[in-house]
Formats: C-alpha cells, structure tokens, sequence
C-alpha cells in the first residue's frame, strides 16, 4: 500500500451532511485574492461521538416486547438531511430532512414479525468526506441460522434498493449484501463516444470533523468567535452567501427562516455582513459548518485565516468492530451495496492487495481497474474484500463506493440497471426525478450524479460480459468491473488497470474452505479431503457446495468423493461458458440430499432471472404459504450453498449464482414452461384483477418479469392481455417509462402476433409517439391519450370503453384528427440493429448507413433496394460518410479504427489505425478532386487524412476531453470539432492549427446567473451555406455563432423534456433539422426562432438527421433499425401550407363553422364536426394577416399584411367589398352584430369603423401607441387597449369616446368584461391585473399576486369570480366582490426547467355553471374552480396555442397549435 497522504485542511464530516458541489474554478476573487491554489503546510483531524441512541421509526424501543423473534439487528440511521442540487435555470429545491441513510433497520412498521429496534447513529457523511465517527452498536440478538458460503458469487450481488434501508456486512449471512430492486426500463441505445472529462471534483483538502449529537456547544468558543470577527472584513468583501448558505442548511446549522433575512439583504456585502451576524449568535458546529463550506466553493484562503480558529471536540474513538472494520468502512460498503463476506471465508492476500494497488494506480484520475478471469473464481468476493481497506476508501474513494451487478444484458435490461443506479443516487436527494426514459438519458444523469453528488467515489460494476455495456458509465469516473474478458475495456476511454485472477483456488485454500464448513483443523482433516479439492478444480462454489453437504454429514467424505468421481450427471447441452463439470456434480450431489418436497421446490427456481434478487414475497406468491414458512425452505437451500440471500430492511431477497442457474435450467428444460405457468397462475390467484401497488416488496418483480413468465410459459393469452391493457400500461409507465414496455413487444412480438400483428403495433407505435409525454411529471391520463389514436386502433378501443365507464371523469374526444397523415416517403430497414448514422451522396440518388450491427449498408434513396451490404469493422460503426463525387464510402468505429471503401463495389481501400481510442465523426471534404478525410476520437485528437497520399496529414491537438464531431466548412479552409470539454474549435484545414475555441459553457447559466458547474458536452455542428455562421448544440439548446467574431447570434432553447442529439442546416440557411431524446425530429426556422415542423413515427431513439445536398429531403435514423426519409417541403407545411393560428369559430345550431387562413393566402371555411372545407378562396396577392366570421354566417372578412380588409359571401367565396384600411398588417376585425359594420385595427393607435355596405368609414382617436385588441360591448359601443396603458370605451355611432381609463404603467395585453356588464378588468405586463367599475370609472380592485406578464383575463359567468393567467404559466382565480386570491391553480409537481403551463397561459374560459375552467397555452388544460385542482390535459402536437373558442355549453372546444394543426375536440 502506498504511504497514506496528509493534507492540509481537514473538513469535519457533518452528521447529516449532503454531496458536495464540485469546487469552483480558480479564479480572482472580487477582492482580488484567489480562491483556489495549493493547501496550507498543516492540517488537522478532528472527531466528534456519535449521536446518542434513539427508536428506528416504526420500531420498538429497547426492553419493548416483540412481535417475534427477530433474524438479526442491524445498526441504524441518523437523520438524513436533504442535498440541495442546483441545476441550470432552477431553482433550488429542498427536500425535508428525517428519514434513514441507507444503515438497515432491522425493524418493520406495523408489528411484522421480523422486527426489532435500532440504534439511532450518525448519517452517512459527505461523500467527498471521510466521516469519523463510530456508529453506535446494536443490542444483542440471535444469530440467523446457519448460513451458505458465497465465495465468488457473481449474479445479483447488486445495489439495494433506492431509498432502502441497508444492512451493515455481516448481519445476516449466507450471500452479497444489497440488493437489485430493479426497475424496467427500455431498449434505447448504446450508442456514442465515452465521454471523457477532466479530473474533477473536490480539491485534496478534506473536510474537518463535524461535531454530531453532543459535540458541539451551546455558544461558540471565544477563540473561534475572535477569528470571525479579526476576519470578518475580508470575508464580507469575498463572498458570495448563496451556496455557503445552501451547504449550512444541509448541515442543519442554518434555518430556511435564516437564509430569508440574509436573502433580504441589498448588496453581496450586506448579505454576508448578515450571514456573519448569524453564525457569531450560534454554537461551534456552526463555525465548522461555514468553515467547510468556504472550502467547498473554493475560497480556501478565506477558510485558511480560520483555520486556527477552528473549536475543538471531544475525541471519539474509532473503535474496530470485530471484523476489523470501522463503522465508516461498513456503512460506505453497506450503502454502495457491496456484497457482504461470506461464513465462509478464505482470504487470498495476494490478490486482495493487487487490485488495492491497481486501485491506488487510479488516484484521482479517471480510469478502469478490470478484474478478470474464469466464472466462479471468486471475482466478486476478493474485490469486495479490497473495497474494506479503510485507508483506500478515506484516501482515494471518500465519496463512497457504488456496486452494481450487471451480468449478461441486452439494451432493455441495462437500462433496468441504470434506472435503478440512478434512483438510488438520488434517493437523499432534493432534485429526485423521474427514471431516465433511455440509456442516453440515463448515462447523463449519471455522470451529473458521480460529477455533484458523489466526486472522488468508486463504480463497480460487477460480472461484465459485452464491451458495450460500458460504455453507459464511461463518463470519466473511476470504475472498477470484474469479467470473464479480459479485452472488455478495449471500447472504452481511459487509464486501464488489470488484475488477473487464476481459475482456481490453490489446494490448500480449498482444504481451508472445508476445514472451516466442518469445524475441523486442516491438519485433520481426512486423507479423503485432499481428494476432493483436486476433483473440485480449485472451484470456491463448487468447494462450498460440497463443504456445506459435510457439515450435515460429516461422516460422508467417501461418499461424495465417489459420486463426484462418477460424474452421473451429464449436461445435455451446455447453456453456461463455465464448463466445470464438478459444479454439476456438486450441484446434482446437493440436490439430491434434499427431500422429496424441498427437490420441487428447488425446481421452482428454475425459472428466476439472472442477476435478479427476488423478495420472498414473490415465493410466498409462488407457493401459496406464510412469510416464515418460505424463509424457513429457504433458508435450508441458504445453508447448503444452494441458494443465496441479502436482507434489504424489512425483508430478505434471494438469489441463485449463474451458474447455480445454469444448471437448474438445464436440468429441468423440459419442464420450464409448467414452471413459468405456475407462478404465472399463482400471480392470478393471488392479485386476481389488481395490479400490485408500489408499497408492496413484490411489486417492482411483477412489473419487471411477469411478462418474461407469461411468454415463458407460452401463455398467449394471457400476455396479450397483459400487454394490451392500458391499465397495466398505465401502471407499469408510471413507475419507470415505456421504453421497458416496447422493448417487451418487440421481445414477445412471435407470441404476441400469432393471431394478428395490427393490435401489437398499435400499442407499440402508441407508446412510441407518446414516450416524450408518458415521461413527464405529473403523468399524464393515458385514456385521454388513448382517445387520440386512430378510431381503427385497439388502443383507442380500449381508452373509448374506460371512458365509457369512469362517468366522473372529464375526457374529450378529437373530433378530426382522421386529418393527420404519416409525413414520411419512405422507410427502410437495412441493419438487425440500431442505426447510428446515415448521410445522402451528393446526386442524393444514394444512402449510406451504419449501425450497431457492425455493417455498412448502401441503398437506393427512391426505393430502398439495397446495393451493397459490407461487414466492415469489428464493433459499433458509428459515422459514415460519402465523399463529394461519391466513390467512396468512409466509415469509423468503436475499435478504433477509419476505413474507406469503394462505394461501388465494396472494396476496402484503406484502413487507418492511429487513433487510439473510439473514433466517434468522419467527413469528407466537399469539393470534388482531393481526397480529404477528418476524424474525431476519444483520444481527444481530429486527424485529417489525404486518401491520395494514404497518410495522416494533420494531428490537430486542443481539446482536453473526448471529440465528438467535426466538419470540413463549406470551403473546405476550416474544420470545426465539438467536444466533450464543452468548446467548439475552429481549426485551418491546411496547416492544422487552431484559430478560434467558443466556451459553449459560458452560455449555460445556473439560478445565479453564474455557468453552471456540470461540464457541458457538445454533441454536434452544423455550417451555414456561406461558411459564416456555425450552428452548435448543446443540452437542449441550439446556438448559432458568427465565424468572424465567435458572438452568439442567437439561441433556442427547443424543449424542456429532452436534449437533442444531432442536428443539420437545411442548404437554405434556414432550417434546421434537430434530432431529439424523445424519438421525435423537429424543424425549426432559425431566423423567426419558430418550430415549423414536428415529425414523428419513429419508436425509439434518434440518432441522426440529416439534409439532402439540395434540401428537398432529409433522413432519421433510429436505434429502432429503421431509417426514415422525409420530404422538406411535405413535412414544413407549418410553415407555408397549413392552418395559422388565427381563425374565427362560430357555433350555430349545433354545428361548428371555423374561418382559418390556409397557406398564408387562403381563406378556408371548416365545418368542425366533419373536418369538411367547405369553401376556399382563391390565392390573396398579399398574405392573410386575420379573419372574422359573420354571426350569421352569409359574411366573412379578412385583413390582409399589406393593410387591405376584404368582405366576401360565404355562399360562393365572392369579395363583396374591399378596403385600404391601413399601411401596415391588419391585426383584428370583427363584424357589428348587424353584419353591416366591420371594426378595425392594426399595430398603429387608430381603429377603424368600416360600414362596408355603405362604403363609409369613422377613425376612432385617442390612444398614445398601438392597439392591443378591442372587444363590442352593448349600445354600439366598444372597449379598446392598448400598449400605452389605457383602455378606452367608444361609441361607434358618433365616433366618441365615452370612458378613459389610465389603467396601467405597462402595456394593457387583455381585458375582459363582467356578464352583468358593469365592471371590466384589466390585465397587464406590469404583472397586475385590475377590477374596475364602468358606472364610476374607478378601480375597484388591484390584484398582485402574479410573478410574470398576466397575459389573459376573463370573467365567471355567475359574475362572482375572476381568473387571470400569466406567462410564467400560472392560474389565479380571484374574488370579484373582495378581490381576495381564492385558488392558484398549477399541478402540484412538474418537471424541472420547464413552465406550469407549458408556456404562457393565453386564454381562459369558464364553463356556463362557473364550476370548471379551461385554459390555453402550451397545451389545454381543464381545471376544478372549487379547488383549483387540474381535471385533464390535452397534449397538442404543437404547442404556443394563441387561444380557446368554447361552445355556449361548454361541450366544443377548438384551437389551433403553431404547427398549424387543427383541433376541434369534444367532451366525451
């Protein structure tokens, strides 16, 4: 072991301490000093005792009676304070503190019979601390019953569940300690570079001892209060309090009601005048507290001048339990879920210290430490053993150490994995969210997780089998994995470390192993003894199976050596890589000695998943018998080796090896399918037609494999009735997405269409378009979603019946959306894989496609008839590319390697191998002639080669973490590349060097306005035609930058639910295509910073979109294995070709009449309830600006752009009357009630009366600046706004104004009038709305509350309430009489980033009983008035829905989205 290091600040572990925020960059203080540069010459530690000990909630106290007798205590938990994490743009969000920290309580609430009590201890420390304090013991208690050896279990040795408690190592015996409680997922991809980043995280000096329990004292220490006070200039000219204050509160030292009275402050050094104030009134945890947090965000110059000053505690010892553990040491395992040491146990001290030096090779680097070898070698025991060094895990991993068993997977069952790492991360946390909905996602999350939360900890990612697996948690931490593969690191980024481990144990390890099973001295054990190991080939498993059938029969040692020697038993086929035969002997031995009753219940496990923990309520389920009745059968399978366990809080979880699996599997294939029957009959009888609910232990089994057990057993019906049922649909996407659920149609897909594939494919496409909703906080209702499919659709069918009978709900029907048509030309499907990319040739006569497959695929782009299908590299192709004249195809690779090939006849013409790790972009050059190749890679370099020379002729070196993108500009003088260090380079094509680096990072903000402290990975570029402009993506934002000067031009942010993946300029500078999370494309017209197209159909995860040379088309490519090709113009019809949002409705007997402008220049009539265009004008010479529909419906008219108002018949679409009304746009008209009379406005402060049968026209003066928009009382008067403030009342017979309200100090953006006609209110973007009375024109109200523009008003129509909607998303719903705030009307939770509304709130309108309210804005809501409690959401297509026309009856609702997209929906 290499000499321990001393720092020189310690930090205090605080008791209920949170994850730190990584340091701040070094950088000049504002009062000049830095705050980051190397530690002071000292240090000093400091301990503090633990908290005194307190009942576990829902536990009994010491001496209280038990229900029964308990298997085992375990040590408890402290209070757990939340973390508070600050994301970018958010606010920060706190969770309450209390609850457990991951030690297991022994006890279960509600008098279960395995209860006990626990100690109350201290929480578990900062990550990034190393926490000194000892926890305190548990009472006494009886020992479980014997217990199995697990050396060298692989399987299942996973994490506990999120938010669980755990149990310390050593509590309960008998296999790995914590436990998979895993979570589906779905089939997303494996895709892209192994993101690399700098070494992060907190700087070498770790925390002081914090004070817990008693430690500290009533007031602080006079040393420490004078070096506050000697300081406190100093520290009020330097710090900023926000995130000193966020750490404080973690630590419990500073109260919410605190931070408001700093927060109130005016300047910074006021604010932290006041914080010092604070902590000068408090005790000397307070000083520690502050202390670390100035340390934590790097002003450690600030933390240096009090360090002196720092109060000394009580020193607590740190006593070894009798393992020679510390209580630290077994809470970092216990709560990383790393296994427990078996009985059983044999050390091999060789090995253990190899990987403790491999891990001390890693220091604070990113890397990889691969322990390999045979399967059953004991992998995962020695490695588990090297993570007890208490010195390793406080000198190099003190974020803690994080274990996940992952086993053999595919893309859907890793996901499960990752979702499950990923809640227990985030378990203590404030900033929980939803699981990620794919493995993209969910690598991200991680590497936020392991970069904030959990800096300098360890992963461990146990029993790999696939190399791209890893490349989910190649986000630059430290891992460590154990595998049968040596080379499985060869896909990754990084240092890399190996340990080899023989396959076998040495002999007189092995007699070790039977010596302890049988309480016997080695040296007598019988001659027997020596035998048997040598048969056993140096298997631990296999030793252990044998050893423990010797403990029950100690006389027996010929016996079992003979019928290992006989090898009765044969496996028919060999399932397992891991061909010892004596294992099948040990096992066959084994199971043979159990009755005839505990052979069959042994059977039943046959049919478990791998590398799966069961609850052992899912076999109490399975046999039909009480709690202690199963854990009695299995214990006795525990004891013998057969079988394994973990106690994950109230209840224990069991597992079988691999290869224990592997065996019962082939010993029982023919009977595997009764057995999957059974338990899936069982599963029947016992929740008959419910689903289980999430706080019961099984229900996670259920919702995971259930379906696994139906197609197992062949049950077609019975899956299909499953899987096609929106209420297991509902439940199952509630608790983790659907990407597990379409992975699961796709899986059972033979079983599920043996009879028709329509009804798959329409649950399956449903969950498909609708993944980006189904993810979103609070869920939405999927039978409203349902009722939007095709009428044809089973889903539809279903959602139509449940809506039929849930009478209390409020549902709606939409009415014509047989309108929507697929937007595709084509789709091909060329690879059995996930496509990573695919590009045009230039004649776009081709396409060139590569995938996870490890193909390349040529095709015609017309017909998708394949000409050329070539097995190019040896792992993922991740880019191709054609060069400009099109002979050539170059592709790159996960192995390394760039290869060109003859477009035309496949030929290989070179390969290049100096990149040394994963090449992630290729592109030729664009002009026709030289040859010129870039490539990217992890390694960090762009590489640019001549195809002509076959040499690399530029190695371009600058960025500091993994490239994953580059292009040649359109001149072919530049080459930009995009890269995991959050810039964008500009570099000279010919002579390699760099010109220009744009710090992507410095455009992502954090609540502070400060960037924001997650690094951000720049995943893609795209040149503008003329080589000025560069457009970059990152996150979910889309930024477009001058060459010239690097300035931002400007940004979009394209949604609050995804983050975009790829993106491409359309040739005509003004789309770009962006490829999203959410398996959909969207365009976006970057001039006007609008969304013009919205494309959907694929049914996972995009990865690339790109343009033809010409525009006219552009393809997607998906890990669904298709590859779509769209026409430009068919799919932009938002934008030139469909229905603008502004249009007319009428409701007239019963039918809906709506007046829209189509194409810009049309005007059609709609009738609503058939979707029927009834009339259509002729092309206008200038577009339509608005429309109006006479009440009547014999008259239309419309305002044109060009200030031109046209009146025409509706009955053959003739003009009647034309006006030049205006200069500019006409914005509104409405007709008078007469028909005769038609009332104008445009952005200019004159409205206009046009008689238009008359030809007479009056010009209504007054307003100071535009019109906003007007409204027709009664009496041939109206009310107008305006952006000056005001609102006038006009009459229109004399041209007067009758009324002049100087209402606001901003623009006046809606008003609405009172049924009884005698108040009007006003709503404003000073951020207040207005009651006023007509009779006395005054104010009768002023009305606060809003935090934004209040952008929408309107009335009830029992003249009692009023609601008012802002931009920041948000309802209010106000008492007219009093003007007191009566309901805020917002869900209760959503997701982070994005708006309660989905955008602003832009209309209102309440139903005819005043009871319900429905609102427009990024989608329509309906809401409760009474309560203020959301009824339901309709999700449009589009979003920015400019307003809401609702039928008197409050039954008809229609608006329109900014795709132009029609809805005219009905209440169900």
């Amino acid at each position: 072991m290499p000499p321990a290091v001393r720092v020189s600040v310690s930090h205090l572990p605080l008791p209920a301490a949170a994850a730190p925020y990584p340091p701040r960059s070094s950088g000049l203080s504002c009062a000049g000093r830095r705050r980051a540069g190397p530690p002071s010459p000292a240090g000093t530690t400091f301990t503090g005792p633990g908290a005194p000990p307190l009942p576990a909630a829902g536990v009994s106290p010491p001496g209280a009676p038990r229900p029964g007798p308990a298997r085992g205590l375990s040590l408890g938990a402290g209070r757990q304070a939340a973390i508070p994490v600050r994301a970018a743009g958010a606010r920060r969000l706190r969770a309450g503190a209390g609850g457990s920290t991951g030690l297991c309580s022994a006890a279960a609430a509600g008098g279960e019979r395995r209860a006990g009590w626990a100690a109350s201890g201290p929480g578990r420390p900062f990550p990034a601390q190393a926490r000194k304090e000892e926890a305190l013991p548990a009472p006494p208690s009886r020992e479980p019953r014997g217990s199995g050896c697990s050396w060298g279990l692989g399987g299942g040795s996973g994490p506990a569940a999120a938010g669980a408690p755990r149990c310390p190592p050593g509590e309960r015996r008998g296999g790995g300690a914590g436990t998979d409680r895993t979570a589906p997922g779905g089939v997303p991809p494996g895709r892209r570079t192994g993101q690399r980043r700098r070494a992060g995280g907190l700087s070498a000096s770790v925390a002081v001892s914090f004070a817990a329990g008693n430690g500290g004292t009533v007031n602080m220490d006079v040393k420490s209060r004078n070096y506050l006070l000697m300081n406190r200039q100093a520290l009020e000219n330097d710090i900023k309090t926000s995130y000193i204050m966020d750490r404080m509160i973690s630590d419990e030292v500073l109260t919410l009601q605190e931070e408001e009275r700093v927060k109130q402050q005016n300047t910074q050094k006021e604010r932290a005048a006041m914080l010092i104030n604070i902590i000068l009134t408090k005790d000397n945890n307070s000083y520690r507290s502050f202390y670390n947090a100035l340390l934590h965000e790097g002003y450690r110059d600030l933390a240096a001048l009090l360090q002196d000053g720092i109060p000394a505690v009580s020193s607590g010892n740190r006593k070894s339990s009798m393992d020679g553990m510390t209580s630290y040491v077994k809470t970092i395992l216990c709560e990383g879920g790393v296994p427990q040491r078996p009985v059983v146990f044999v050390t091999r001290p060789k090995l253990v210290d190899a990987i403790k030096k491999k891990l001390y090779c890693l220091g604070s680097d990113p890397g990889w430490v691969t322990v390999y070898g045979m399967a059953g070698c004991g992998k995962t025991v020695l490695t588990a053993e090297a993570l007890r060094d208490p010195q390793l895990l406080e000198d190099y991993f003190p974020g803690g150490v994080h274990w996940i068993s992952v086993g053999k997977q595919d893309k859907a069952g890793l996901l499960i994995k990752l979702q499950n790492l990923c809640s227990r991360l985030e378990h203590d946390s404030a900033l929980s969210q939803r699981p990620p909905l794919n493995i993209e996602e969910a690598k991200d999350r991680l590497r936020l997780l392991m970069l904030r939360k959990y800096p300098r900890s360890l992963l461990v990612l146990d029993d790999i089998w696939d190399s791209w697996v890893l490349k989910a948690f190649d986000n630059q931490c430290q891992v460590l994995i154990t595998s049968r593969d040596r080379s499985v690191t060869d896909a990754v980024a990084g240092n890399k470390y190996e340990v080899h481990v023989e396959s076998g144990l040495a002999h007189e390890k092995g007699l070790e192993i039977l010596s302890l099973f049988v309480n016997m001295k080695i040296s007598e054990l019988p001659e027997q003894a020596n035998f048997l190991v040598r048969e056993c080939k140096g298997s631990p498993l296999v030793i252990s199976l044998i050893g423990a059938l010797l403990r029950d029969f100690p006389s027996r040692w010929e016996y079992y050596l003979r019928q290992l020697q006989n090898k009765q038993f044969k496996r028919i086929r060999k399932s397992s890589s891991y061909d010892y035969e004596a294992l099948d002997e040990a096992m066959s031995i084994s199971v043979e000695q159990l009755d005839d009753n505990h052979k069959e219940y042994y059977k039943d496990l046959s049919i478990l998943p791998k590398d799966v923990k069961v609850p052992t309520k899912v076999l109490c389920i399975l046999w039909d018998m009480e709690t202690e009745e199963v854990e009695d059968i299995l214990q006795e399978f525990v004891n013998k080796s057969l079988l394994f366990c973990d106690r994950n809080g109230k209840s224990f979880h069991y597992y079988l090896h691999d290869l224990q699996l592997d065996f019962l599997t082939e010993k029982n294939r023919n009977q595997l399918q009764e057995l999957h029957k059974n338990i899936v009959n069982q599963y029947k009888k016992y929740y008959k037609l419910n689903t289980p609910v999430l706080s019961q232990e099984d229900c996670m089994y259920w919702y995971n494999f259930l379906a696994y057990h139906m197609a197992g057993a062949n049950m077609q019906q019975e899956l299909c009735d499953l899987m096609f049922s929106l209420d297991w649909i509902k439940a199952k996407t509630e608790l983790v997405g659907p990407a597990h659920l379409i992975h699961e149609y796709v899986e059972y897909s033979s079983i599920l269409d043996q009879k028709d594939t329509t009804v798959r494919e329409n649950f399956q496409e449903f969950l498909s378009l609708n993944g980006h909703l189904l993810g979103r906080q609070p869920f939405p209702d999927i039978i409203q979603l349902g009722l939007c499919q095709p009428e044809t659709s089973e889903v539809y069918q279903q959602a139509k019946l449940h809506a039929q009978r849930e009478t209390g709900t409020f549902y709606l029907e939409w009415i014509n959306k047989k309108s929507l048509k697929n937007l595709y030309r084509l789709v091909v499907r060329p690879h059995r894989d996930a496509v990573y990319h695919a590009c045009f040739s230039k004649d776009r006569q081709r396409i060139a496609s590569c995938g996870a497959d490890k193909t390349l695929q040529v095709f015609k782009a017309e017909s998708g008839e394949r000409i050329l299908e070539i097995n190019a590299h040896d792992d993922e192709i991740l880019c191709c590319t054609f060069s400009a004249d099109g002979e050539f195809v170059a592709t790159c690779s996960s192995d390394k390697k760039v290869k060109v090939w003859n477009s035309r006849t496949g030929q290989c013409r070179c390969v290049y191998e100096e990149h040394s790790e994963q090449v992630n972009c290729c592109q030729f050059n664009n002009k026709s002639g030289q040859y010129l190749l870039a490539t990217c890679s992890n390694d960090t370099f762009i590489k640019i080669w001549d195809l002509n020379e076959k040499y690399c002729r530029n190695t371009m070196i600058g960025h500091e973490n993994s490239v994953n993108h580059c292009r040649f500009s359109p001149n072919d003088e530049y080459v930009a590349s995009c890269s995991t260090d959050g810039t964008v380079k500009l570099w000279e094509a010919r002579s390699g060097n760099e010109l220009k680096s744009i710090e992507i990072k410095d455009f992502f903000k954090n609540a502070d306005e400060q960037p924001d402290d997650v690094e951000v990975l720049v995943k893609c570029c795209s040149w503008s035609r003329n080589g000025n402009m560069i457009l970059v993506v990152a996150k979910n934002k889309l930024l477009l930058f001058d060459i010239n000067t690097c300035g931002l031009l400007t940004q979009v942010i394209v949604s609050h639910h995804s983050t975009i993946q790829y993106c491409d300029f359309c040739p005509g500078d003004e789309l770009v295509a962006v490829a999203l999370s959410h398996c959909s494309v969207e365009l976006w017209n970057i001039k006007s910073l609008s969304k013009v197209a919205y494309c959907r159909g694929h049914m996972s995860w995009v990865h690339c979109v790109t343009f033809s040379p010409d525009g006219s088309l552009f393809l997607t490519s998906s890990d669904d294995q298709t590859i779509r090709i769209w026409e430009t113009k068919k799919v932009c019809k938002s934008s030139d070709a469909v229905l603008k949002s502004d249009l007319d409705v009428v409701f007239h007997n019963g039918e809906v009449m709506i007046l829209a402008i189509y194409n810009h220049k049309n005007l059609q009539l709609i009738n609503g309830n058939t979707d029927n265009v009834i009339m259509q004008t002729a092309a206008q010479e200038s577009p339509i600006s608005c429309c109006c529909l006479s009440e009547d419906l014999k008259f239309a008219a419309f305002g044109q752009e060009n200030g031109t108002i046209k009146v025409l018949q509706l009955s053959d679409g003739k003009v009647l009357k034309s006006w030049e009304a205006y200069r500019t746009s006409v914005q509104h008209c409405r007709f008078t009630p007469d028909c005769q009379t038609l009332i104008l406005s445009a952005h200019y402060s004159v409205i206009q009366v046009w008689n238009w049968q008359l030809s007479e026209c009056m010009f209504l003066r007054g307003h100071k600046e535009a019109i906003k928009d007007f409204r027709l009382l009664e009496n041939s008067k109206i009310l107008s706004w305006s952006f000056d403030g005001t609102v006038k009342v006009w009459n229109i017979t004399t041209g007067k104004p009758e009324k002049d309200f100087a209402c606001h100090g901003g623009a006046v953006l809606s008003c609405a009038v009172s049924p009884d006609g005698s108040k009007f209110s006003s709503a404003s973007a000073d951020k207040t709305a207005k009651i006023w009375s007509f009779e006395n024109s005054s104010v009768l109200h002023e009305l606060k509350d809003h935090e934004a523009c209040v952008r929408c008003c309107t009335f009830s129509p029992n003249n009692k309430l009023l609601a008012t909607g802002d931009d920041k998303g948000e309802i209010r719903i106000w008492d007219v009489l009093t003007g007191a705030l009566l309901h805020f009307c917002s869900p209760v939770t959503v997701d982070e980033g994005e708006p309660t509304h989905g955008g602003w709130v832009t209309d209102l309108s309440f139903s005819p009983d005043s009871k319900m309210l429905v609102s427009s804005g990024g989608y329509l809501k309906w809401w409760n008035v009474t309560t203020g409690e959301s009824l339901q959401t309709f999700y449009t297509n589009g979003t920015n829905l400019k307003s809401i026309h609702v039928s008197p009856n409050f039954n008809i609702y229609v608006t329109v989205d900014n795709l132009g997209i029609l809805y005219v929906l009905r209440k169900f």
